[in-house]
């Protein structure tokens, strides 16, 4: 039976790596990659000797059926971190279970963990939202509704876009809003920016920021929240949006489902 394998990669420092992935890689008859560049320096690195297929977002449609019909047993790694995270892993892994075939996920690096726990903020409901879209209505729907969220969130962000999406952030969240930036997780200059967002705005206004970064944003205050999921109901009564809809989408926000629609139903009057 064909068998695939996610298999997590450092994200920075090279022991990061696990035994039990490094054994994965060599016995697989085949490594498919994001960008078989990359991952081709981190496998000579290791030793490890096997065909390398590219499967990145824009060849994975037409390439990956013919490996998975090809090859009994697959591993797949991108860039960095554990695939299917914000990358074409987890269209992979739909295509593969479309297919019948057994599909494994190693445990291993991933950033926005790491930067959770570095945020020190409260972690016993946590939301992880990857990439925020880079504009319009649709960036604007998502930045309210995360603010509104009344458990921590991690947000992926670029350092060009870095100081952009704090300046957003404290505008739909309030300044006062306590959160974190980690920056090159498990690198040599791995630094984390504690602050309200203010403080983290001023920072990066005279600091650029270099690597990947991840944003950790304080939960919303109750009545906070309460006050955002209102403001949220109604914009989304303003689309369009039927009750039941209006009502999902508020439960998927945290609000409790008796009150959800009780608000969707207030709203949509």
């Amino acid at each position: 039976m064909t068998q695939l394998t996610l298999v997590p990669t450092p994200i920075g420092n090279l022991e990061d790596i696990t035994l039990r992935a490094l054994t994965c890689l060599r016995r697989a008859e085949v490594i498919a990659a994001e960008d078989t560049r990359h991952s081709g320096k981190l496998l000579a690195h290791f030793e490890i000797d096997k065909p390398l297929e590219r499967l990145d977002a824009h060849t994975i449609t037409n390439r990956a059926p013919r490996l998975l019909e090809r090859y009994e047993n697959i591993a797949f790694i991108t860039d960095a971190g554990t695939p299917g995270i914000s990358d074409p892993g987890a269209e992979l892994v739909r295509m593969a279970l479309g297919r019948n075939i057994d599909v494994h996920v190693l445990p291993g690096a991933t950033a926005f963990v790491p930067a959770l726990v570095l945020s020190g903020l409260p972690l016993g409901r946590f939301a992880f939202e990857g990439f925020l879209p880079r504009k319009g209505s649709h960036r604007n729907r998502r930045l309210a509704a995360l603010c509104a969220q009344p458990f921590t969130t991690a947000i992926y962000e670029a350092p060009t876009r870095l100081l952009s999406t704090l300046q957003d952030l404290a505008e739909h969240c309030g300044e006062d809003r306590q959160a974190s930036v980690s920056r090159e997780i498990s690198k040599r200059f791995e630094t984390t920016y504690r602050g309200s967002l203010a403080t983290l705005v001023n920072t990066f206004q005279h600091e650029e920021p270099r690597g990947e970064c991840v944003i950790v944003l304080a939960p919303a205050e109750i009545t906070e929240a309460v006050s955002d999921f209102s403001e949220q109901a109604r914009a989304l009564a303003e689309q369009g949006l039927t009750s039941k809809d209006i009502r999902k989408a508020l439960v998927a926000l945290g609000m409790s489902r008796n009150d959800a629609y009780d608000l969707a139903l207030e709203v949509s009057q």
